[in-house]
């Protein structure tokens, strides 16, 4: 046997191949599960689609570039879940694509921002950062609050999430102007909001802004989003 070895590790070709070997074989161990989703996510109770303002809201956070300040990962060290609340699951993030957990600090985790402002907070802070937090080196998206949201793509992103494995219905991407109009009460039909909110659970209802529905309405409804779906203290027992 110790023979054997000696001629393996003498001979760079065969050490070559059998490292490349054994690589593999740990390489498609580990990661081939992974591309189930059912296996590498652990479903969780309260998870729902965004709605489509909070989707509008998604990519938004994305085009400004948010993630490349504001990490959505609460690691599971104790400073981290003392300043920031539970530690994030795989699940949270679930549809999200591409995920924002991002990978730098220069602004708070936002990991469990939602619900913990108030929406006129957000609005003020994205405005100007500086009237709330004076040493805040966050630019201003100002310009938000008065540029009318473009609606066009929303239906077209979520029958693509759809084909991704996100549970909308088609009843929800036809109906996605009027979800909009509900969840910033333009739309105050009582049978028609308690179907939206059947359909998304927690959902956080707005107050109208301007005549038409902004950018600001849609980031703010996606911030508010972040961290309330999964209600943890219902969750306590459970190994996660």
């Amino acid at each position: 046997m110790l023979k054997s070895h000696k001629q393996i590790e003498r001979n760079v070709f065969i050490l070559i191949t059998f490292t490349i070997l054994v690589t593999s074989i740990g390489a498609m161990v580990e990661i081939l599960p992974l591309f189930k989703q059912e296996v590498a996510i652990e479903r969780v109770e309260g998870m729902r689609p965004y709605t489509p303002l909070e989707l509008a809201g998604f990519e938004l956070y994305k085009r400004e570039g948010c993630y490349g300040c504001h990490s959505q990962q609460v690691r599971a060290l104790r400073d981290e879940v003392e300043r920031y609340g539970h530690y994030s699951l795989a699940a949270e993030s679930m549809y999200d694509f591409p995920f924002t957990w991002g990978s730098k600090r220069t602004g708070p985790d936002l990991a469990r921002v939602g619900g913990k402002y108030s929406d006129d907070w957000h609005i003020a802070h994205l405005i100007n950062p500086r009237h709330l937090v004076a040493t805040s080196i966050m630019p201003a998206y100002n310009f938000m609050a008065m540029k009318k949201l473009d609606t066009s793509e929303i239906q077209r992103y979520m029958s693509i999430y759809k084909s991704l494995g996100v549970p909308y219905s088609d009843a929800d991407i036809n109906n996605y102007l009027q979800d909009i109009s509900i969840q910033t009460s333009r739309d105050e039909d009582p049978k028609a909001i308690e179907d939206f909110q059947k359909r998304y659970p927690k959902v956080v209802m707005h107050k109208p802004g301007q005549a038409d529905v902004t950018e600001m309405e849609a980031l703010v409804a996606y911030l508010q989003s972040i961290g309330t779906m999964v209600d943890f203290k219902t969750n306590q027992g459970r190994n996660w």
